[in-house]
């Protein structure tokens, strides 16, 4: 009995390892933070994507304005609010702007590209959010522009579009 306890055991570990390994390999190199960064803080968000239907130079189309979302711990506790710049905001009052450096599909066609922001601006302080540096936006569902709706007579109209998505944050090590 007690050499199936340390089997089972390692086998136990060989499951958790390979699972992690599975995430980690599901998001591009291209999404991935600058070398000597570290996770610190995974949240999820919940709430729409906000689009505005422009005329453009060739086409009339649906762009987007602004992110709406809430925030959330793993465990379901509010965390905060992200919202246009992009801007993610702690309920500490911390706060970062970030800038797209990458993006790659979604596995699922219908959601929002996954990306990579590099924090441009920091606000609030000493708070949770004052040690990030990047920001990577996975497993991302819904939020996707629709493919009909804004034409000539809808022009400057807004829609929403529910999504949710997971925010990892980095900071130095």
């Amino acid at each position: 009995m007690f050499r199936r306890v340390p089997a089972l055991y390692l086998a136990a570990i060989a499951v958790v390892f390979f699972a992690i390994t599975l995430l980690a390999q599901q998001v591009p190199s291209s999404l991935q933070p600058p070398a000597g960064e570290q996770l610190f803080l995974t949240l999820q968000a919940k709430g729409d994507q906000v689009y505005t239907c422009k005329e453009g130079a060739t086409r009339i189309t649906w762009v987007l304005k602004e992110p709406d979302a809430q925030l959330f711990y793993k465990n379901g506790k509010p965390f905060g609010k992200h919202f246009a710049g992009p801007t993610w905001e702690a309920s500490d009052g911390s706060l970062v702007v970030g800038q797209a450096a990458a993006d790659a599909p979604a596995p699922d066609p219908n959601s929002i590209p996954w990306l990579l922001v590099h924090v441009v601006r920091h606000e609030g302080g000493t708070g949770i959010l004052s040690r990030a540096t990047s920001i990577q936006r996975i497993n991302t569902k819904g939020g996707k522009a629709p493919d009909s709706g804004c034409d000539s007579t809808t022009v400057g109209h807004e829609t929403r579009i529910a999504y949710t998505a997971d925010y990892l944050f980095y900071a130095p090590q």
